[in-house]
């Protein structure tokens, strides 16, 4: 009889592990104790822990709820601030200690993997297009109050989320996170 696979557990707990203790913090025996499994399972479903981690980066993305972004039913600008909030209240229910995943692998990795320092800069930039699209919605519907083109404005708020997400979690408070939704309000409301 054929053993049950267990990725999908052992990539959610993946995703645990890495998001609160980094990856460098991380070992392939706490990703199989969190999971439930043996140790030995991680490597009958991944090459590595990179390969591990390359998967969990490609799921990330989903967890951020960049659907959102796609719900027509709600007017542009209405629509990005409420997914932002959304990420906002995520990170809250975390005590702000997690940060961004993507940030979090992009600083502590960007030098020791060119393949997850990829994964970063794809996830970043699916997401900046997918703002970039909304504010491209607004745009047209004349709901935009800055000269910025879509572009610029969609790379600065995803740059600028970045370092509030990264500021909120060095001092654990929503502080930097309402400075963004400030300057969101004023050049995009």
């Amino acid at each position: 009889m054929p053993r049950p696979s267990v990725r999908e557990q052992l990539v959610e707990a993946a995703m645990e592990c890495f998001h609160e203790r980094g990856f460098n913090g991380t070992g392939i025996q706490d990703i199989a104790r969190t999971a439930g499994v043996p140790k030995g399972s991680v490597y009958n479903h991944f090459d590595s822990k990179e390969a591990l981690a390359a998967e969990v980066m490609d799921r990330y993305a989903v967890s951020c709820k960049m659907e959102m972004l796609r719900d027509e039913t709600l007017a542009p600008v209405p629509r990005i601030r409420a997914h932002f909030e959304y990420l906002a209240a995520d990170l809250e229910r975390f005590s702000f200690e997690r940060g961004c995943l993507f940030g979090n692998f992009g600083t502590e990795l960007s030098n020791q993997s060119a393949m997850l320092r990829g994964k970063v800069d794809t996830g970043l930039r699916l997401w900046t297009s997918a703002v970039t699209e909304v504010l491209e919605e607004a745009r047209a519907a004349g709901a935009l109050a800055t000269a910025l083109t879509p572009d610029q404005l969609g790379r600065f708020l995803v740059n600028a989320w970045g370092g509030a997400v990264l500021r909120a979690k060095v001092v654990g408070t929503r502080a930097p996170l309402d400075g963004f939704f400030e300057v969101f309000d004023s050049l995009v409301a």
